[in-house]
């Protein structure tokens, strides 16, 4: 899809970009169709919001793209008849394009259900299917259901954490409770740089999830200060106008670890929400209502006042990797055979990521066994886009890049300075034998053994 810039020039609209359009008018898409200058990965992120995507052909993919904006911007929106005309037109017509120029290349992303594909297309990529690691979950649902909780999931970077929390969000609604997500990625630079913007903004953003008008004017008194400001928004405000239990789920919150004028007042303001819950007042029972849910990497985050911290109370999930059952039960929802899933399992153990790339590309037929393991350390290879954001880490850290360096040269275990291991740890790049660090996965000692040697 392209769109227009100010000065008339075509510029492709990224992958973010077009997820957040479909994301505002999730209730009316029920399909959205791309053409083939996308992968699946911008497939995936809009998935997250409807029903499926199909990819399409070029021309065919700026048809659709076209009617689609048209009929927005016109105010027609999806159920208009006459746009769902064309949408049905162009989709069939894709459709058959796909069956004859496109499938055969295997170069199309079909995604249906998030999950499953249709009669007639190529199977997915999709690396999103959620798999449970008991007891996890079950104690995510135990601790929703307390009054004023504090859920705290915490893991490094693809393993899980944002689906164990649409799980939970889900789990939440069926008890009737209200759910409201800010995704923190979703933040621009400038609003995680001052406090007054960025308490305003999550103001606002929860009030729209809830479908509520913002009332900023009404609620929000200069006169105070900011964490009263947004205190008193939630409490004569958006937790006062519904009986049943509001669930706030704070995604990607390491994004603010960084943010010296937002951070540590921010983490006051959610331990003063968790601990105005302790009162026996009405004004605890109020908050008695708020269940909050912080996920985040497990990035190593600024020292906080223990008092002050949201990180010490309430329960914290740590999601481990795939056991070998759970890596399994995976495998055979993919028909692959044990013997190249042992092949895979010693090449990433059991990454969640990793491990669903491998096994859905192998059952694609996109790649060979063969060919996945000899390129798999390589920029060729199908996990090139994470291992080269683990080199950005390592690069941009001199000490954890010397650290990790010992550790993939080396065939015995290392031991580090222990700030220098716990972050490797955190992201997920060494696993600890006691005091000592090892690569996490073979995938690793390859790679960054060429890259950093």
């Amino acid at each position: 899809m392209l769109l227009e810039d100010d000065g008339g020039n075509n510029k492709p609209v990224s992958a973010e970009g077009l997820a957040s359009l479909f994301k505002l008018h999730a209730d009316y898409v029920n399909c959205v169709l791309l053409n083939a200058c996308y992968s699946a990965k911008p497939a995936h992120a809009i998935s997250q919001h409807i029903n499926y995507a199909i990819g399409m052909n070029q021309p065919i993919g700026d048809k659709a793209a076209i009617v689609f904006a048209q009929g927005f911007y016109d105010g027609l929106g999806y159920e208009n008849s006459e746009t769902q005309g064309v949408f049905q037109r162009a989709f069939e017509e894709g459709l058959v394009a796909i069956q004859m120029e496109d499938i055969s290349q295997g170069q199309i992303p079909v995604l249906k259900d998030k999950l499953s594909y249709t009669e007639n297309s190529v199977s997915t990529t999709n690396t999103d299917i959620y798999v449970e690691r008991p007891p996890k979950e079950q104690n995510c649902y135990d601790a929703i259901v307390q009054p004023g909780a504090l859920i705290r999931i915490k893991a490094p970077q693809k393993m899980g954490k944002t689906l164990l929390l649409e799980k939970v969000l889900n789990y939440a609604r069926e008890q009737g409770y209200q759910t409201a997500k800010l995704d923190l990625k979703l933040a621009d630079n400038h609003i995680l740089t001052d406090l007054k913007t960025f308490l305003q903004w999550l103001c606002v953003d929860v009030a729209d999830s809830l479908e509520l008008e913002p009332q900023l004017d009404k609620h929000w008194q200069d006169i105070y200060s900011l964490n009263k400001n947004c205190t008193r928004y939630f409490q004569k405000y958006l937790l006062s106008l519904n009986n049943s239990p509001l669930v706030f789920a704070i995604d990607n919150f390491e994004r603010v670890f960084e943010c010296s004028d937002v951070f540590p007042q921010f983490c006051l303001l959610l331990r003063s929400w968790h601990e105005a819950a302790k009162q026996g007042d009405k004004t605890g029972n109020i908050w008695k209502k708020l269940r909050l849910v912080i996920v985040h990497s497990t990035e190593k985050y600024p020292d906080l006042d223990t008092n002050h911290s949201p990180f010490n109370v309430g329960v914290t999930i740590e999601l481990p990797e795939f056991n070998l059952q759970q890596v399994q039960d995976l495998a055979k929802q993919y028909g692959l055979t044990e013997q190249d899933l042992s092949e895979v399992v010693n090449l990433v153990g059991g990454h969640p990521s990793l491990v669903q790339q491998a096994i859905a590309h192998l059952k694609s037929q996109q790649t060979t066994l063969e060919e996945l393991l000899k390129l798999a350390p390589t920029e060729q290879g199908i996990f090139s886009d994470h291992l080269r954001q683990q080199l950005w880490h390592l690069q941009h850290n001199p000490q954890l890049e010397a650290g990790y360096k010992r550790v993939v040269m080396n065939e015995i275990p290392v031991r580090l300075d222990t700030e220098v291991a716990f972050k490797l740890h955190s992201l997920g790049l060494v696993k600890l034998f006691s005091n000592d660090c090892i690569p996490s996965y073979d995938l690793y000692r390859q790679y960054f053994s060429t890259r950093l040697g």
